[in-house]
């Protein structure tokens, strides 16, 4: 059996107002990937901050190789080889790849810093892991999945020992992850320890060892992988049976509510065709790049159109910026929910009021704190939002409950056309069933839901109709109950084939 080369024992740890550890044991074993399980806000990512130094634990013990620690700093877990590479991932984009990996411990040749040398080291350790990355790229001109690839880079040029990875696929494609599990699994061969968060389940089968589970800041079990089901480990994560995976909610299609005519925005939105009808939930399947999100972009005034018409109850609308769009009654959760969705250092209350001041304010343009804290309270109450308070910064919630304040300050204002931009990355199974249940209630409330979503069984699950779109036009229309997964596949790579055919 492989060493235990993390033992945490005991771990307590509170914030104001809030239990996040409560007797949490861990322990990682060399050669190993361990899957850190449990719901968003279960304590996961506070139990890694303290083994890697950014939290004091209020109690327990912490052991790494062996050696008792009671304080450990950022820089002391570093120098003990623990790395994390966090689900927003941590670089300077203007910096180079050479000059990222070795940020903060440069290296020197009399009083200036020596970039060949550590070009030189980067390539090596680039090489060695087989990524084709130059070490004098620019960060910030790199993909999220090169990107990733160099923090990989970064915590093996500290010689990390133990890796700790959050949410390490959430915005990658399926060839991209194919590539982060070849390297997961030459580390693991190295006898790394890798500690792996995710709440794509289904990843698991493909590099995990073993399992540790934690719910409402507790440690409920460990168990290795090979000897528990999928159903086993959700029952324990979430503490009860989730029956049904995707609920779909069957309703009779209604009159026609949301068109999008001839849209053109930029290269990745041309000639864009569609209509929602009340009673249906229309997904937008593709792979990364299709166009799907820069059309929602396009639609709610992000992004300037060049052309095309935007029709809401059979009446041409005018959108020039979001605030046009948010008047007209269509709203947007946006994919990156902390960057374009909420402001994160604000409260929970203050980030439900911003859009809907209008609806809040007397003609003085004095806020009624009344009706706010009845919007606020309802939003809390129909969204389970978990939070002690509506003073919580926003920025401090889990995923899931983060997802559910963005969405909560639209339907507050009771939104005709509600577009869902990847609603369920990086949050768990039991608030992605939430999410699910709240479209499916919008949906019988005759609102149109669009939904973009990289998960093709998730598209598949939820919506009644699927657009699929590639190379920023729609390539094909299917009903998801009478579609699969390859005949998406197949519409979603329809102009790469194309180009991969007149190339031969």
């Amino acid at each position: 059996m492989n060493e235990t080369i993390v033992s945490m024992q005991g771990i307590c740890k509170s914030f104001p107002g809030v239990k996040a550890l409560d007797n949490v044991h861990f322990e990682l074993r060399s050669g190993e990937v361990m899957a850190l399980l449990g719901e968003n806000g279960a304590g996961k990512s506070t139990l890694m901050k303290i083994l890697n130094g950014v939290y004091t634990r209020d109690s327990g013990t912490v052991e790494i190789f062996g050696k008792a620690y009671d304080d450990l700093s950022p820089k002391q877990a570093q120098q003990l080889g623990v790395a994390i590479i966090h689900q927003e991932l941590n670089m300077c984009p203007h910096l180079s790849v050479a000059e990222n990996m070795f940020l903060g411990r440069e290296k020197m040749k009399g009083f200036t810093v020596d970039r060949k040398s550590m070009e030189a080291e980067a390539k090596q350790i680039l090489d060695d892991l087989s990524i084709d990355i130059s070490p004098s790229e620019t960060v910030g001109n790199l993909p999220v999945s090169k990107q990733q690839m160099v923090e990989i880079a970064k915590a093996l040029s500290i010689h990390a020992r133990v890796l700790i990875m959050d949410e390490p696929t959430s915005a990658l494609t399926a060839k991209e992850i194919d590539e982060l599990f070849r390297i997961i699994r030459k580390l693991r061969a190295d006898g790394c320890g890798i500690v792996y968060i995710s709440h794509r389940l289904e990843e698991l089968q493909h590099i995990v060892d073993r399992v540790t589970i934690m719910r409402d800041g507790q440690y409920i079990t460990s168990m290795n992988f090979g000897d528990t089901t999928m159903d086993e480990i959700i029952t324990n994560m979430v503490g009860r049976e989730i029956k049904e995976k995707f609920p779909r909610v069957e309703c009779e299609k209604g009159e026609k509510v949301f068109e999008v005519r001839n849209l053109n925005a930029g290269r990745m939105v041309r000639d864009v065709n569609f209509e929602v009808y009340a009673g249906e939930i229309v997904g937008f399947a593709g792979l990364m790049g299709a166009g799907r999100t820069e059309t929602t972009r396009a639609i709610f005034g992000v992004d300037p159109k060049e052309s095309g018409e935007i029709i809401l109850d059979g009446k041409t609308v005018t959108i020039h910026c979001p605030e046009d769009a948010i008047k007209a009654g269509i709203v947007l959760a946006p994919e990156d929910r902390k960057k374009d969705g909420l402001c994160t250092k604000l409260p929970i209350r203050e980030n439900i009021a911003l859009p809907n001041l209008d609806l809040l304010c007397n003609k003085l343009g004095v806020v009624s704190r009344k009706k706010e804290d009845a919007m606020c309270a309802k939003a809390v109450s129909d969204l389970k939002i978990k939070t002690p308070n509506v003073e919580v910064e926003a920025g401090g919630l889990s995923g899931g409950n983060q997802q559910k304040v963005v969405v909560a300050k639209w339907l507050a204002r009771d939104s005709r056309v509600v577009i869902f931009d990847e609603p369920t990355r990086g949050i768990d199974v039991a608030a992605k069933v939430e999410i699910y249940n709240l479209m499916n209630q919008l949906k019988q409330q005759g609102i149109a839901v669009m939904f973009v979503s990289s998960e093709t069984p998730e598209v598949m699950g939820i919506a009644d109709r699927i657009i699929v779109m590639c190379d920023g036009r729609i390539t094909g229309e299917v009903m998801a109950r009478n579609t699969t997964q390859t005949e998406i596949l197949t519409l979603a790579t329809k102009f790469e084939n194309k180009f991969a055919t007149e190339a031969n």
